[in-house]
């Protein structure tokens, strides 16, 4: 299980990392862009894959790991539920969000 503590702690660890408000939500992103959310009142985040990141966390653990069910979710937008996951694993999706964002071509 993941904490709100530790997921702050492992986001504003990146380099240039911020947290900022974003609607109802708390964000993290990076040079403004937001590699991954926190929704309290569902105790889920919300993280930014590629097409085969998602492909692989979802399928070996769908019941922690899924798409948004939106235009959103076929982005590479994926739903985190925070209760369910490992540490490790959260810790190792995190990192990998954050690389997603920060290797965009501009």
């Amino acid at each position: 299980m993941v904490n709100i503590e530790t997921f702050r702690k492992l986001a504003l660890a990146f380099e240039n990392a911020t947290e900022e408000p974003h609607f109802e939500k708390i964000s993290f992103r990076v040079n403004k862009k937001i590699f991954a959310s926190f929704d309290e009142k569902n105790n889920r985040a919300v993280l930014k894959f590629n097409e085969i990141d998602q492909s692989v966390f979802c399928a070996s653990s769908e019941m922690i790991f899924y798409p948004i069910p939106n235009k959103w979710g076929k982005q590479g937008w994926t739903i985190v539920e925070l209760s369910k996951v490992r540490p490790e694993m959260f810790e190792d999706a995190l990192k990998l969000s954050f690389q997603n964002v920060t290797s965009k071509k501009k």
